[in-house]
């Protein structure tokens, strides 16, 4: 155990985990209560209250039927389905091919880990193994992907709070990732980059130079968001010893992501069962403490300094070669044969109409998303149409987690918390 700023931090189970937090337990005194007598008194009548499915702090189409005693939450039950997305139902009447643009738009902050789950499930019941150069470009994808979304959260999170420049500053990185993302793949948003087989092209000529300068740039990035948030006395007091859940009931609830590694549990699947480059790099996994607010903000700060380290090592070890597999069965054929190669235009109409068979079978593809454990599930029945697709999203999961943070603590507390849950509603209305 070591104490940094006066508080003790976790201890570090082997090399890969970091302790991220400086936050101790400061618990909140409890509201003083009268005897049963004075029940009646005006004070002490329960109110009902709807937040949403409209309310502006709501973190998308959420409804929450929130019982209060005064400020204090007695009560609190999430209602979802306001999306009506119906996307995994969709994918059943579409090809494995044409099931990605579906998929990628469930969470939309994490549209390139939704892909790598489906693609990855797909390429495990054909047995098939991706070039080394593909795996690279996902995980760089990934990992900017990841910061991308957790500089969306530290944006809006502050922003409930108050802090409305540090949107301004978060916004700021993201939109030059947004820039890559446009580079490498000519969208900003649902790019639909990752093909079953690989990626949908190399990264072209400039990406590379342009994504070290970020790398360089992000670490004194993050710096200057502590700066603004790390002793700040009305971010610590809204944060440090709020919406405390502890680890063996995140684990009964089966919460995983950052919100299981504050509180304690070094968890994280791009360890536990590494895929793609991931157990080719070097990275530590951020852990906190109390499983307060601020252990949350502080694994999430850390998270994206391993992100950068994590694209840097990638970025060097980079592997020449093909960024596609060679199996024309799945693959599109070059754009350049379309012109001179009667075989390859009948190939890819047929590819981009019919689609693929795959062999029947079923499957559970795992990955670690910023949220958490992204899980696709894929059951094939040997035609060209999955027969179900399902995911396992963590905003989904996660949510069941935010009664037991606001239970007995203050309405305006409430709002904290789910900024640091982080829910996306695309990903839980699937």
């Amino acid at each position: 155990m070591s104490d940094v700023g006066g508080h003790r931090s976790a201890p570090a189970r082997g090399g890969d985990v970091i302790a991220a937090t400086t936050a101790e337990v400061i618990g909140s005194s409890p509201i003083e209560r009268t005897e049963a007598g004075d029940a009646l008194e005006p004070e002490h009548e329960l109110l009902t209250v709807n937040m949403g499915p409209h309310h502006p702090a709501t973190h998308g189409v959420l409804r929450l039927l929130v019982s209060l005693e005064g400020e204090e939450v007695l009560d609190l039950k999430p209602i979802v389905g306001y999306v009506h997305t119906g996307i995994e139902k969709s994918c059943e009447d579409q090809s494995y091919w044409k099931v990605i643009p579906f998929v990628e738009r469930m969470d939309y902050l994490s549209y390139f880990f939704n892909m790598q789950a489906f693609c990855g499930a797909v390429e495990t019941l054909l047995e098939l193994e991706i070039p080394p150069r593909a795996k690279y470009l996902r995980t760089i994808h990934l990992e900017l992907n990841r910061l991308h979304s957790h500089l969306f959260w530290l944006g809006t999170t502050a922003l409930d709070l108050g802090a409305i420049s540090m949107l301004w500053y978060a916004l700021r990185e993201r939109d030059t990732i947004l820039d890559l993302f446009e580079m490498a793949t000519g969208q900003r948003m649902h790019t639909r980059y990752f093909q079953v087989g690989g990626v949908f092209e190399d990264i072209p000529v400039g990406f590379e130079d342009k994504l070290r300068a970020f790398c360089t740039e992000m670490p004194a990035r993050i710096g200057q968001y502590e700066a603004l948030l790390d002793r700040n006395e009305i971010f610590l007091r809204r944060t440090r010893g709020v919406g405390i859940v502890p680890r063996e009931r995140l684990l009964e609830l089966g919460v995983t992501g950052p919100l299981l590694r504050a509180a304690g549990e070094p968890w994280d699947l791009r360890k536990a069962h590494p895929y793609l480059a991931y157990d080719e790099v070097e990275f530590k996994i951020p852990v906190g403490t109390v499983g307060d607010g601020y252990d949350r903000y502080r694994v999430r700060m850390q998270e994206m300094r391993e992100s950068v380290r994590i694209i840097e090592q990638c970025l060097d070890g980079l592997p020449e070669g093909p960024w596609i597999t060679d199996e024309r069965k799945v693959v599109l054929p070059p754009r350049d044969e379309l012109a001179t190669s009667m075989e390859a235009l009948i190939h890819h109409f047929k590819l981009v109409t019919e689609g693929f068979r795959v062999p029947p079978g079923e499957v559970y593809y795992p990955i670690e998303g910023p949220r958490g454990e992204l899980g696709c599930y894929v059951l094939a029945d040997g035609s060209a149409k999955p027969a179900r697709v399902h995911f396992r999203d963590p905003s989904f999961v996660n949510l069941q987690s935010l009664r037991e943070m606001c239970v007995g603590g203050y309405i305006a507390d409430l709002i904290q918390n789910l900024g640091m849950l982080d829910p996306i509603l695309g990903g839980v209305d699937r």
